[in-house]
């Protein structure tokens, strides 16, 4: 696999055309651009406390000052780009990303589902360019995740400030392989308030799928159900949890994550993911 551009160098892909538009080139080839739906979807970067864009703003995101960087069309394969590095991140982390999050109602994060009322995730992907640490390795980049939440009502029953809950899904594109990690309930006897709190759970071993992607364009699809949560690589292989820990996760709200959320802190380090399709169904 080609170790890929530094950062900067992946330029000419950029074009100001809004997403589902058609572009027709100097030598009058016709390039279709992404025609991913962003109208329930907001976005952070890795600039900013870090900075958001929400619905409507995203949905005009090739004609954005603030999003041209680090989301932006390229039309050469009609992909929509992520491009990220270590800079600004989130409360509840210390790794920057430009990363959508789902918003069932646009412009709202209060407003999520559940598994027993579910939720169904696909995108057709890429990691074409990214750094390697100094062993010589490739960095690694989450590509999808589910998030849990806290409602209010839960949230003030334990007496945390925000609303945040561990992620029960992530998604990494790892040493040109997709791993897979869920978590899973440190006391199996926990009560529905101990549940609640992020300590609470752990991290499982995590899974590996065997096929290598590389470089190259793949397909991701999760679905999540009551008591269940399946993972399907390139639409053939298959990782499945349904166990006391999928069905104790039931207490929270959820939402996806879709893009390029960096697992480095590496000076100089970097990633780009390209999304060619993204849908969510509930």
């Amino acid at each position: 696999m080609a170790h890929g551009p530094s950062v900067g160098e992946e330029g000419n892909g950029k074009t100001a055309v809004g997403h589902g538009d058609v572009l027709e080139g100097e030598d009058g080839q016709v390039a279709k651009l992404p025609n991913i739906d962003l109208s329930h979807w907001k976005v952070t970067l890795p600039v900013g406390n870090p900075t958001e864009v929400e619905p409507p703003e995203i949905l005009d995101y090739a004609n954005n000052e603030v999003l041209k960087d680090f989301m932006y069309n390229d039309p050469k394969d009609a992909s929509l780009v992520f491009m990220t590095y270590p800079n600004s991140s989130t409360a509840n982390s210390s790794y920057s990303r430009t990363e959508l999050r789902e918003q069932m109602v646009p412009g709202r994060n209060d407003v999520n589902w559940t598994f027993v009322q579910g939720g169904r995730m696909k995108g057709t992907l890429s990691v074409p360019v990214i750094s390697r640490a100094k062993d010589g390795k490739y960095h690694r980049t989450i590509i999808m995740q589910i998030h849990g939440r806290l409602s209010n009502a839960q949230k003030e029953l334990i007496g945390q400030d925000d609303n945040n809950a561990p992620p029960i899904l992530k998604i990494y594109w790892h040493n040109g392989k997709i791993r897979v990690k869920t978590k899973v309930l440190k006391k199996l006897k926990a009560s529905e308030e101990e549940i609640l709190h992020t300590s609470a759970w752990g991290d499982d071993e995590g899974y590996t799928f065997p096929e290598a992607v590389g470089a190259k364009k793949f397909t991701l699809e999760v679905i999540a159900s009551e008591g269940r949560l399946e993972v399907i690589l390139n639409e053939k292989d298959s990782v499945v949890y349904e166990n006391i820990h999928m069905e104790k996760w039931g207490v929270f709200e959820n939402y996806f994550k879709a893009g390029n959320y960096f697992q480095s802190k590496d000076k100089g380090s970097y990633a780009m993911v390209k999304y060619y399709a993204l849908t969510v169904d509930h």
